[in-house]
């Protein structure tokens, strides 16, 4: 009898292990593909960075451009851009001791991708990070390129690697397009293009004991007969991108700027107007732009492009 019952649970045992595997041939990954797929996925893993926070002080860290989106892992932490600070993010626990781990991530205007993996501490090492000094310190650091709506098919690390040559190498192309009014200076130093956008280099001098705050500046197309009056018919063009945040220029001091728009032309009774604005001030300025500047637009692919190290 003992015998029987015995062979009877060999039976089962083996019933239930062949229904098994044959239902996980039918409903589940065979564990030979499993490991393919998990090799191939970690071809382009994205490694993370970590950090301490703690409930009772704020952690910062500073990017090299403007913060686009920024995506919490869990309610264990709160986080948001810091006022008037386009590229710093503020980070602290939500909950006291929280014990998991939890993770955020950040895009940044110029398309990078940063993944961090967070942990609680009553006493963090560190509070403040610069992004940019890590980077630079880490030989040949990749990080995902993301690429934005506004941009099309642009590499967002090519424009701003585009921006940055045309700011650094500085070269006056354009010598007769500029302002003077109030001891202040406004030149368009340079149009270059590339794969369906326009770069315009400018340049603000101060010349005068007085601050210039800078309150906005404007791209317009306007009719060349009410370009001097009151634009009856005006499409006004906002920069997709600026290299720098540009809030003032200081007394005897010159600034300058990159500024990245769509690509466009004008007909013969249209002109660009780029209206420069003093904040609580009268000393505005204005440039006036020609299609004849614009189909003579440097091409962007002459330049020698230098990515950060």
């Amino acid at each position: 009898m003992k015998i029987l019952f015995k062979s009877f649970c060999v039976f089962v045992l083996h019933s239930v292990f062949f229904l098994h595997t044959k239902a996980q041939k039918h409903d589940s990954i065979p564990i030979k593909d499993s490991l393919v797929t998990e090799s191939r996925l970690r071809t382009g893993k994205i490694e993370p960075y970590w950090l301490t926070v703690t409930y009772d002080k704020t952690t910062h860290i500073i990017f090299p451009s403007k913060i686009k989106y920024v995506d919490l892992g869990s309610e264990n932490l709160i986080a948001g851009k810091a006022d008037a600070a386009e590229n710093v993010l503020r980070v602290k626990a939500a909950v006291r001791n929280f014990e998991s781990e939890t993770n955020f991530s950040v895009i940044t205007e110029d398309g990078k991708f940063y993944s961090f993996d967070v942990f609680y501490s009553g006493y963090p090492s560190t509070l403040n990070y610069d992004v940019l000094k890590m980077l630079q310190h880490q030989e040949k650091e990749k990080v995902n390129d993301v690429l934005f709506e506004d941009l099309g098919d642009h590499s967002p690390s090519l424009t701003e690697a585009a921006l940055k040559n045309i700011y650094i190498k500085n070269k006056k192309l354009i010598r007769h397009i500029g302002s003077y009014s109030f001891g202040i200076s406004f030149l368009l130093k340079g149009i270059y293009i590339h794969m369906g956008k326009f770069y315009f280099h400018t340049e603000i001098k101060n010349n005068t004991n007085v601050p210039f705050p800078i309150d906005f500046m404007t791209f317009k197309i306007v009719d060349n007969k009410s370009a001097r009056q009151t634009a009856v018919q005006e499409n006004e063009m906002a920069p997709l991108r600026t290299y720098i945040p540009l809030t003032d220029v200081q007394d005897h001091r010159t600034e300058r700027n990159v500024f990245l728009l769509n690509q466009f032309t004008l007909a013969d009774d249209k002109m660009l107007v780029i209206e420069l604005y003093e904040k609580n001030g009268g000393r505005h300025q204005r440039l006036e732009v020609q299609n004849e500047d614009l189909i003579h637009a440097k091409p962007v692919k002459n330049l020698q492009l230098t990515f950060n190290d």
